[in-house]
C-alpha cells in the first residue's frame, strides 16, 4: 500500500520533505502535485523507476521523460541551451512548460530519447516540488500522471491513492492542483515546435 503524506502546499514542512527525500533515495516512486497536475517522480538513478512509470502510463520507450529542475543553473547542467533558447525559456519559467532539448552526458542514457538523445526539462512553479528538488540536490525524473485512455493529469491525491495504491510507493497530498498538463515545446533542432498545447500559453513559441 502507498503511503499517504500530507504536505503544506505553500510552506512545505522540512521534516516531511526530508521524509520524501529518504523515500526517493530508497528508490520509491511517488505521485507528486505540481503546477500542472500530478506527476510520477523518482530519483535519476532509480533503474526501476522508468519502467514502473511506463507500465502505469501504458507508454513505450520512446516517451520523453522530464527532469524537474530547481533553477536555470541546474537545468543547464543536464541539457544544451544556447543563448537564443535560454532567453525564450527564461521568459516563461518557472511555470507550466516542458522543453525538449539535447541532453548532456549528465543525463543517464536510459532517460534520453533512444534516437534523438533528447530529454524534457522544466522548472515548476510549485513550492513542494522546489523544496524537494532543492533537498535532493539533483533533478527528479518525472512524467505527468495521465493514465491510459485519459487526456488530463490526475489532480487529487485521494483519487490517486485509491486507484494506484499498489503501483506507487507514496502519494503526496497538498489539496487539489490544476488538471491541465504542461505545454511542451520541442527545441531539439534549434527552433521551437509546440508538440502539446497545455497550461502554458503556446503562442509565443508559434509563428
Amino acid at each position: 500500500m502507498a503511503r499517504y503524506i500530507d504536505v503544506h502546499p505553500e510552506n512545505p514542512q522540512p521534516r516531511v520533505i526530508e521524509q520524501l527525500v529518504e523515500l526517493l533515495k530508497g528508490d520509491a516512486l511517488i505521485a507528486l502535485p505540481t503546477d500542472s497536475g500530478y506527476a510520477l517522480v523518482s530519483r535519476l538513478d532509480n533503474h526501476d523507476g522508468k519502467d514502473r512509470i511506463l507500465t502505469i502510463r501504458g507508454l513505450d520507450d520512446k516517451h520523453h521523460f522530464t527532469l524537474l529542475c530547481k533553477d536555470f543553473s541546474q537545468l543547464g547542467t543536464f541539457v544544451h541551451v544556447d543563448n537564443h533558447v535560454f532567453r525564450a525559456i527564461k521568459g516563461v519559467t518557472p511555470g507550466p512548460y516542458t522543453f525538449i532539448l539535447e541532453a548532456t552526458k549528465e543525463v543517464p542514457r536510459r532517460l534520453m530519447h533512444p534516437k534523438k538523445k533528447t530529454v524534457g526539462v522544466r522548472i515548476p512553479d510549485h513550492a513542494i516540488v522546489h523544496a524537494l528538488v532543492e533537498a535532493m540536490g539533483e533533478p527528479l525524473m518525472a512524467s505527468t500522471l495521465i493514465l491510459p485512455d485519459e487526456v488530463e493529469p490526475r489532480s487529487m491525491g485521494w483519487d490517486i491513492k485509491e486507484e494506484l495504491d499498489h503501483l506507487v510507493d507514496a502519494v503526496v497530498e497538498a489539496g487539489e492542483c490544476p488538471a491541465v498538463p504542461t505545454t511542451v515545446v520541442d527545441y531539439s533542432d534549434g527552433t521551437p515546435e509546440v508538440v502539446r498545447r497545455g497550461a502554458g500559453d503556446p503562442d509565443r513559441f508559434e509563428d
